[in-house]
């Protein structure tokens, strides 16, 4: 056990893990040791005779253990990352530790009394804002997650946290591997016409990699449209790649159908009406009907947004002699629009998006010009993948804030989509910094080839770097308030803002230069993308719409304690789309149940409708930024103090009163995405 590198903190700079040391072997371990340390300060807490206090109760929760956060964060990371077969093995039995662990805190009546004492006591206790925060957040989390209930129901309910936990491992390891079997080869050539040669020296790679001697293997994100629909001229091409990828899973129906009865039963059990009601208690949202009202502001004019979509690309597509249009006509078509009508060239906007270009030059310079920030890569600091860069972020003053890694293309032992961990938390209390790390899944180029990205990958590379700048930037005293840990359905707002650099005037021309000639992107192609900003739309609006509701139904089940998986789940799934009155035979969800990772798997159940919730902070924040006076850099520097800096120490919707002067408001959202 000396020999486990995780049983330290690292002595890497800013504690980054030691990767070169760490290997499968040491997690379960590490994890154990862990585990004993958080049930010694529990049981120390749940046996205190002592009048409770802020240090005696809630400091013991905050920090039972150094090695339990460290271990899980790595591990976490490293197995949606990098899962080798070896994390994926132990992966479930990991998942269940820490379950068990969560249940023996969380429904001990004897430590929820202590709780909630200081809870009725807070104001008078003499606490700082943040502890009385962070007072608040423990009583409310022990209140949900069934302290208050009687010793059978408290049995009954950590069983089925126990059979979630493993459900949901399933399902996301399920989804990975359908992802990676959904990959299309193409053995003639002439049927990539139309595709970027980026994008088939990336397939000819992926090939190779896979084993295949000849042929292009065009692999897959994890959402419905796949992006080589916009560029391929072959139709039956189109379609195989789109059925495959609307086809894909088979058992994981099913077993999103039994993760929702559990659900349901675990909402039944603790006094609610269904597991939406528990799920929104803790958000912002606080209850339904504000999630509700939400779609039925968006709906409608998104539907019909649509139909006008599909009514413009219909007419174009009946040029080519199509006659009925079919979904996977619809990114083509598209495309071709905002080539005729807005002149909007996407395959002529590539070469002037080089990944480390727009990295450096674009995400990292907006932080400089907005924040203050600089970065300094530290080629010394190895990551857990040699494909993971490491720099080390400075503020204004030069000071060392933390550490970014950046881990951007897809392989097959990494989950499909786009996100951020941290490594290491922000603690004023523990004296630790930020290591955080964005993952996306971009195809790695050809050898000796240029890392080329598409448009909508520079603004998710923006996006994810934004809830980056939110773990970095945070001065919280406490890990659980720090960075991202705000509620769930505010968590998007950091970084939708941190869009709005893409194509800012100031930052746009610093780094959309050509790869070879170093001209910069001509100012025509990016006025046809803004005056085709809201082309589009409707089908975009519709197909994320579709996936929140379909998350939502699946949480609207009623609760009961018998709840049973529905029986068809794909009957289901039409159903709730129709009731919503988003049935739409040309516009896919983003993600289908089958495949919809983000509620069954990745902790946003009942909470996708979160980004739209977001956006709307976030259309009315870049309002702000448009009609507030002082320079970029004052304004970065307010948004900064007001809401990077805070982390969960308050309320979000608060913080975004302190700084705008006023309460959010909804049209700048209908406004830009044309719904107004």
């Amino acid at each position: 056990m000396t020999t486990n590198p995780l049983l330290q903190a690292s002595t890497l700079p800013y504690q980054l893990p030691d990767f070169q040391q760490i290997q499968a072997q040491h997690y379960l371990p590490a994890l154990d040791q862990g585990l004993t340390e958080a049930r010694q300060a529990y049981q120390q807490v749940a046996l205190l005779t002592d009048e409770p206090s802020f240090q005696t109760v809630i400091l013991p929760l905050e920090r039972p253990s150094d090695i339990l956060p460290r271990v899980t964060n790595i591990f976490f990371n490293q197995v949606w990352s990098d899962g080798t077969p070896e994390l994926l093995a132990i992966e479930g039995e990991f998942t269940e530790k820490l379950t068990q662990l969560e249940n023996e805190l969380y429904l001990n009546p004897e430590i929820f009394a202590k709780v909630e004492k200081l809870y009725q006591q807070r104001q008078s206790l003499g606490l700082i804002p943040e502890e009385i925060r962070l007072i608040e957040k423990y009583q409310q989390r022990f209140s949900l997650a069934g302290a208050g209930l009687n010793q059978q129901q408290r049995a009954q309910l950590a069983d089925l946290n126990l059979a979630i936990a493993q459900a949901q491992t399933a399902y996301g390891q399920q989804v990975t591997q359908d992802l990676n079997r959904a990959a299309v080869l193409i053995e003639d050539e002439e049927e990539l016409a139309g595709l970027p040669d980026s994008y088939r020296e990336a397939a000819a790679a992926a090939a190779r990699e896979a084993g295949q001697q000849q042929g292009w293997l065009l692999t897959f994100e994890l959402f419905t449209q796949q992006t080589a629909l916009s560029y391929l001229e072959n139709r039956e091409v189109r379609q195989r790649i789109y059925q495959a990828s609307v086809e894909r899973g088979e058992e994981t129906w099913a077993m999103a159908a039994q993760i929702a009865a559990l659900r349901a039963q675990k909402a039944a059990l603790l006094g609610f009406e269904s597991f939406a009601a528990l799920a929104v208690a803790d958000r912002t949202a606080q209850q339904p009907a504000a999630v509700e009202e939400l779609f039925a502001q968006t709906v409608a004019p998104a539907m019909a947004n649509a139909d006008r979509e599909a009514d413009r690309i219909a007419q174009l597509a009946a040029a080519d002699g199509i006659e009925k249009l079919e979904p996977w006509d619809w990114a083509y078509y598209s495309e071709k629009i905002k080539a005729k009508d807005y002149a909007v060239d996407l395959e002529a906007l590539e070469p002037y998006f080089e990944l480390n270009r727009v990295l450096e030059d674009g995400v990292f310079y907006a932080a400089q010009k907005v924040y203050g920030l600089s970065f300094k890569e530290r080629p010394d600091l190895v990551g857990y993948h040699p494909q993971v860069r490491t720099w080390e972020v400075f503020d204004q003053e030069g000071q060392g804030l933390g550490l970014f890694l950046g881990d951007f293309f897809t392989r097959p032992t990494k989950r499909g989509g786009a996100w951020m961990n941290n490594l290491v938390d922000q603690s004023l209390l523990e004296g630790t910094q930020a290591v955080v790390v964005n993952n996306l899944n971009i195809p790695a180029p050809a050898q000796g080839k240029p890392a080329l990205v598409t448009f909508d990958e520079v603004k998710t590379l923006f996006h994810e770097f934004g809830h980056a700048l939110h773990g970095l930037l945070t001065t919280s005293v406490y890990r659980s308030l720090s960075g991202t840990n705000v509620e769930r359905d505010i968590v998007e707002y950091p970084s939708q803002v941190n869009e709005m650099w893409m194509l800012h005037p100031e930052i746009l021309p610093h780094y959309a230069l050509h790869h070879q000639t170093g001209q910069p992107v001509p100012q025509q192609l990016i006025e046809a993308v803004l005056r085709a900003d809201q082309w589009g739309q409707g089908q975009g609006t519709v197909e994320y719409l579709r996936a929140a509701a379909l998350d939502w139904a699946w949480h609207c089940l009623p609760a009961s304690l018998d709840a049973q998986p529905v029986a068809d789940p794909r009957a289901f799934e039409k159903q709730a789309l129709s009731q919503r009155g988003l049935w739409h035979e040309l516009v896919e969800s983003r993600y289908r149940t089958s495949y919809l990772n983000h509620s069954f798997a990745g902790g946003y159940e009942a909470g996708y409708y979160s980004y739209l919730w977001a956006e709307v902070f976030d259309a009315d924040t870049v309002a702000w930024y448009e009609q507030a006076e002082g320079s970029l850099r004052e304004k970065g520097e307010a948004f900064h103090r007001q809401i990077l800096e805070i982390g969960g120490t308050k309320p979000i919707p608060q913080a975004f009163e302190a700084l705008t002067g006023r309460p959010a408001d909804i049209r700048p959202l209908l406004e830009r995405r044309g719904l107004a």
